[in-house]
């Protein structure tokens, strides 16, 4: 047993390898929860109003 921490073949080319595989994993769709629904639209409100009080503050 080696002092190393990682061995030569966790941190050559294959290590590299090995992670764009766990990278390429594609990703399933869920259905959005109602809390997450609320906040996105809670942010989007958010957005569209201090935008609105910017535009009317320099141009009025």
């Amino acid at each position: 047993m080696s002092d190393w921490k990682y061995d030569l073949d966790e941190v050559g080319e294959e290590a590299e390898s090995e992670e764009e595989d766990e990278r390429d994993q594609h990703l399933e769709p869920g259905s959005p929860s109602l809390e997450n629904a609320f906040f996105v639209a809670l942010g989007a409100a958010t957005t569209l109003l201090v935008f609105a009080r910017a535009i009317l503050a320099v141009g009025g």
